[in-house]
């Protein structure tokens, strides 16, 4: 199965908006999330990842369909240190699920952007806490521990480790004051066909 992380233009949020009432759906379970008297659950947070430089949207496609999305930000949610890689939001769809998806998106993402990271998961969400503590581990190479933390009244079992910078990559300066990085030896060939269109090897930090 082909998996790639594409980062999300600012026309396909319409895309992100439908895909997290899915999100929202399963997490309901979870949390009070409440739906509106529209029938929708919305997400007002949504639009500021086109919008604050911190802020980064994925789209997780399998064999080229809709597999869930990404959303990742700079800046802790537990102790608001500013360095820390935060893993916002992250869905795959039902139909993708025990296949690898989860856990090789999760990684390629990690890889993208080196640093600090933490990974948050909701105190009832036991299938969550296991497959976050299996990503980790497989990732750093060592047994994920996760440290049990409240904070605003919510509580949270969080996945703490390091992402290290990933050797033979290209860096090209882009907008945003992000970098891109491609494989050192398929740049110039994805340079022939346009950075829009490089899909599963953009690595921005």
């Amino acid at each position: 199965m082909q998996i790639e992380v594409v980062p999300a233009t600012r026309e396909q949020q319409p895309v992100f908006a439908n895909l997290f009432e899915l999100y929202a759906h399963d997490f309901s379970e979870f949390s009070d999330l409440k739906i509106g008297v529209d029938g929708r659950f919305g997400y007002e947070q949504l639009p500021l990842y086109w919008r604050e430089p911190n802020r980064f949207p994925f789209l997780i496609r399998a064999n080229g369909d809709l597999a869930g999305f990404v959303l990742v930000q700079q800046g802790s949610q537990v102790s608001g240190a500013g360095e820390i890689w935060d893993m916002a939001e992250f869905f795959v769809l039902r139909g993708y699920r025990r296949h690898g998806v989860g856990v090789r998106v999760a990684q390629d993402v990690w890889r993208m952007f080196t640093g600090s990271w933490e990974v948050r998961v909701t105190d009832k969400n036991l299938v969550a806490r296991t497959f976050w503590q299996r990503a980790v581990s497989e990732f750093t190479g060592v047994r994920a521990e996760s440290a049990f933390t409240e904070v605003a009244g919510k509580r949270w079992h969080v996945f703490s480790f390091f992402s290290n910078p990933q050797p033979n990559v290209l860096r090209i300066s882009v907008g945003r004051g992000a970098q891109v990085r491609l494989k050192e030896e398929e740049a110039a060939t994805q340079f022939c066909v346009g950075l829009s269109r490089v899909r599963g090897y953009l690595e921005i930090e």
